[in-house]
């Protein structure tokens, strides 16, 4: 009964495939939908199931989702697939433009304990440390600090990379540069 499916990422398109062959519907299930995917590996992951993707922004956030689609939605359903912890930009900007939006929490990201000492010794040693370490979300960044815990890196040659503008600003926001 959906008009739009979006798809934030190949973990979504992972966990919503797993979820349509364990209910034993085919991979056609999702046709006569219209597909919004917010960047070009979740584009691929999609379209390697076999399924054209109609919409992919120009910029992999949020906001250039909302952009895309917002003169297309009013009076559609919509259905989000998306990480337990992510931001509510996309339904809640589509639904101000008139779509109907149902949100499913698709996977949660989640820290292994044995992480924070794995990281810190890897940190710790200057063999195995790294040049750069690169955050690929928000949940990554708020991770790496919640592992490190008081324990920052104190390391003035480790860099931080950033996929895009939301990310960054997490980072910011954690007291870590953007190098």
């Amino acid at each position: 009964t959906y008009d739009w499916l979006i798809l934030t990422s190949v973990n979504g398109v992972e966990a919503m495939w797993d979820r349509l062959n364990k209910l034993r519907l085919p991979p056609s299930s999702v046709d006569g939908l219209r597909i919004a995917a917010i960047g070009p590996a979740t584009r691929k992951a999609i379209e390697q199931r076999g399924v054209k993707v109609d919409v992919v922004p120009k910029e992999y956030v949020a906001e250039s989702v909302v952009r895309s689609l917002k003169s297309k939605v009013k009076g559609k359903r919509v259905l989000l697939v998306r990480a337990k912890v992510a931001r509510d930009v996309i339904p809640h900007e589509l639904r101000k433009a008139g779509a109907d939006v149902d949100v499913v929490e698709a996977y949660e990201t989640v820290v292994p304990q044995s992480s924070r000492a794995r990281l810190r010794a890897v940190l710790e040693d200057p063999k195995k440390r790294p040049h750069v370490v690169t955050f690929t979300s928000s949940s990554t960044v708020r991770n790496f600090v919640a592992l490190l815990g008081k324990q920052r890196p104190r390391h003035h040659d480790l860099l931080f990379a950033s996929i895009g503008p939301v990310t960054s600003a997490t980072l910011r926001e954690m007291d870590l540069p953007v190098d």
